[in-house]
């Protein structure tokens, strides 16, 4: 009888101690009422976010390399060729220039 009474006993004192503990949980939150386009869209935004991100590192990495490896060798073709195209014209010019249509 004694250890009934002692059982009674803790058992009503854990639930007067758990009573207070169980008012201070917080409510499970409600599950997610929007509906799957606007998850959708959600999770489409995120994921434009990221690959706009990797864009940005990947052309920053691109140029980058290009005004270190490319450039400096592609600058000297560039000159050549803007240095032929200049002497190229200005042999045209100097032709026409001294054309001179015979005169009947």
């Amino acid at each position: 009888m004694q250890t009934r009474l002692q059982i009674i006993f803790i058992l009503t004192f854990l639930l007067q101690a758990w009573r207070p503990a169980l008012a201070q949980t917080a409510t499970p939150e409600q599950p997610d009422s929007r509906g799957i386009l606007q998850r959708l869209a959600d999770r489409a935004g995120q994921a434009k976010a990221k690959i706009t991100s990797i864009g940005e590192t990947v052309a920053g990495f691109a140029g980058a390399f290009y005004e270190d490896h490319i450039q400096p060798v592609a600058g000297s073709y560039v000159d050549w060729a803007s240095n032929m195209r200049s002497s190229l014209w200005e042999k045209v010019q100097t032709a026409v220039d001294n054309y001179m249509p015979t005169k009947q």
